[in-house]
């Protein structure tokens, strides 16, 4: 299944971001002391190294039959990257550690491992049994900013929710088709 821009911004929406742009008012601190608008953080920004790292992770995390992940995951994690700076940096800094990490143990990047050096590298950070929390340790982090996201990403769009078959979830209406045709 073919990931498109599409997907990543009907995940963008069901994780509240981008819905209402342009509809909110400037406050005090959005502009500085001469007048002139202030975006916030500038100097945020996923770089081309970073988001080579979170496309392989993806490599690893999504199933195999998505394609075009790459467009996909640059779509989803720039806006969330710019828009929310907290979380921003929280995932720039589990780049880094993730990378670390693989410079460690295996002399490369983490985008430069092999698909099974990348699995291996995660079990062995024990990332998949790992609690997510954002101010624990490497592999909470890891588990928080970059695991959580990417899937939360995939499955919020509509391709990844058919995916794992939650196209029309219990309680959300999905049209007179969904409740007429029998199970699959």
């Amino acid at each position: 299944m073919r990931l498109t821009r599409r997907d990543a911004l009907a995940a963008l929406s069901a994780a509240g971001m981008g819905s209402v742009a342009g509809c909110s008012a400037p406050d005090a601190d959005s502009w500085d002391e001469n007048g002139t608008p202030n975006d916030g953080d500038d100097d945020l920004e996923l770089g081309e190294d970073d988001l080579e790292t979170l496309v392989a992770l993806a490599g690893v995390l999504y199933p195999s039959e998505v394609e075009n992940v790459g467009e996909f995951v640059a779509e989803w994690v720039r806006p969330r990257v710019r828009e929310r700076p907290e979380h921003g940096r929280g995932m720039l800094d589990a780049v880094a550690t993730l990378n670390e990490y693989a410079e460690n143990l295996e002399g490369a990047a983490y985008a430069d491992l092999d698909a099974g050096g990348r699995e291996e590298l995660l079990s062995y950070m024990a990332v998949d049994t790992a609690d997510p929390d954002p101010d624990g340790d490497d592999d909470q982090r890891v588990r928080y900013y970059l695991v959580n996201d990417l899937l939360f990403g995939l499955y919020a769009s509509p391709t990844g929710a058919s995916l794992a078959g939650l196209e029309n979830p219990p309680g959300y209406p999905g049209g007179t088709a969904s409740y007429q045709r029998g199970p699959q």
